[in-house]
């Protein structure tokens, strides 16, 4: 990974491999963060690729698992699950029925909401997401030992939680 550093300057510090997107000078003092930034840009764009070729988009699989696991949810726990907003589920639920993968029946204990199940074109699909999630984490940690991934994994869940915790305590 190319980094500035503050004592070089915009002088690059070779650490690891090299970074796919320059680091600038301003973004300095929060490499973790932009590497958190490289990072998250191209697991999405290769699970973009992965996902597009059984007719998904990224995020739309993370609905589709919750969906089989749990059962039929209701739009606004799906919104909560996913920690999404009301919008982006609408698309995203919109999309899945129109591509046949879910749909909607009535609640039949409150009236004025509606079910989002799985149908079974989605059940079918469940194998496929599942060798995509595996081939996505096999070129995510492709030459990692098994010691590297599970410190690895440690360590992205004490920066989740971290923000978490920022989330919830804002500083003033």
């Amino acid at each position: 990974m190319t980094q500035s550093t503050p004592e070089a300057g915009n002088g690059p510090a070779e650490i690891g491999q090299e970074a796919t997107v320059p680091v600038p000078a301003a973004a300095s003092g929060g490499p973790v963060s932009h590497a958190i930034f490289r990072l998250a840009r191209l697991h999405r764009m290769f699970a973009g690729q992965l996902l597009r070729r059984i007719g998904l988009h990224p995020g739309q699989e993370l609905v589709m698992m919750h969906l089989w696991e749990l059962g039929p949810q209701r739009q606004t726990d799906l919104v909560r699950l996913m920690d999404s907003d009301a919008a982006t589920m609408t698309r995203t639920v919109r999309r899945l029925e129109q591509a046949g993968f879910v749909r909607r029946r009535p609640s039949p204990t409150d009236k004025r909401a509606s079910l989002i199940e799985p149908t079974a074109a989605s059940h079918a699909l469940r194998d496929q997401v599942e060798q995509v999630w595996s081939q996505l984490e096999d070129l995510s940690t492709a030459g990692l030992t098994d010691d590297e991934r599970t410190a690895a994994l440690a360590t992205l869940e004490r920066l989740e939680h971290n923000l978490v915790q920022a989330a919830t305590h804002p500083q003033s």
